[in-house]
């Protein structure tokens, strides 16, 4: 079943078509990979299945539903999150709190319940804790749940934003660049991490510059340059593609590419 579709998505800033054309069909359960060059269009492509921004042309679906146009709070509720490149963390408040925002979707009740403090609210929020703590065990955070979110090193601090995009309990994840920034210790917890997301059920769809990441654990990668569909495929397929080591991986990105499977 494909769970997340495109077609011909296109969109224009100032002129230049910074998507052009791109079409992706991602099958369930499936780890799908987006790289490409700097510029290539790799986050505006996620911003666009995303919600962020409305194409020009082209249409999305997901699950089978059209959703070209939607806006970000209505496609979670149909079962589609996603973490951003630069951390969006809520440093003053807790851990577990910060992953209880991210359970707004599944809210009840309403402003004038919180001020009568009705008992449906004790519920609520109870409920909204026990879901936030499960969601920090899922990526490894559950003993750190009652500290600062601004006291965590960094590859936990993207761990953190991983479990409170899972506290929505989606169908379909959406991470850009999970590993941006993480020493090789923390880019093996975020490979553990999306490892155990996808046994769950929980179809990823990646994008990242890690190529040894992205290689051991992509079942898809889609290869973007300058807007543009370059190549898709399994990992070695697009490893020993010669028009994307030309236009991307390089010697050296080929070369850790390759390292991956060693």
């Amino acid at each position: 079943m494909m769970i997340l579709e495109a077609d011909r998505l296109a969109i224009t800033f100032g002129g230049v078509r910074a998507i052009d054309g791109v079409s992706i069909s991602i099958a369930s359960g499936q780890v799908f990979s987006i790289i490409g060059p700097n510029g290539s269009g790799k986050t505006t492509l996620l911003n666009l299945v995303s919600g962020i921004y409305t194409p020009l042309d082209g249409s999305i679906r997901l699950a089978g539903e059209t959703v070209t146009g939607l806006a970000p709070d209505q496609l979670a509720r149909r079962g589609l999150s996603r973490t951003f490149q630069n951390l969006q963390i809520f440093s003053h408040m807790s851990v577990l709190k910060n992953v209880m925002v991210g359970r707004h979707r599944h809210e009840r009740t309403g402003i004038l319940a919180d001020l009568l403090h009705w008992p449906s609210v004790a519920r609520q929020n109870q409920a909204t804790r026990e879901a936030a703590r499960v969601a920090l065990a899922r990526v490894g955070l559950a003993d750190l749940a009652e500290r600062p979110a601004g006291s965590l090193d960094y590859g936990a601090l993207k761990r953190l934003e991983i479990a409170r995009a899972l506290a929505s309990e989606p169908t379909v994840l959406l991470l850009d660049e999970p590993a941006a920034g993480c020493n090789p210790v923390e880019t093996q917890e975020i490979d553990h991490v999306i490892r155990s997301i996808v046994k769950e059920g929980i179809t990823v769809v990646l994008v990242e510059h890690d190529m040894r990441l992205v290689m051991n654990i992509s079942d898809r990668v889609h290869v973007l340059a300058r807007g543009r569909t370059l190549a898709e495929g399994t990992p070695q397929q697009v490893r020993s593609n010669v028009e994307v080591i030309e236009a991307y991986l390089g010697v050296h990105g080929s070369q850790e590419a390759a390292h991956a499977f060693d």
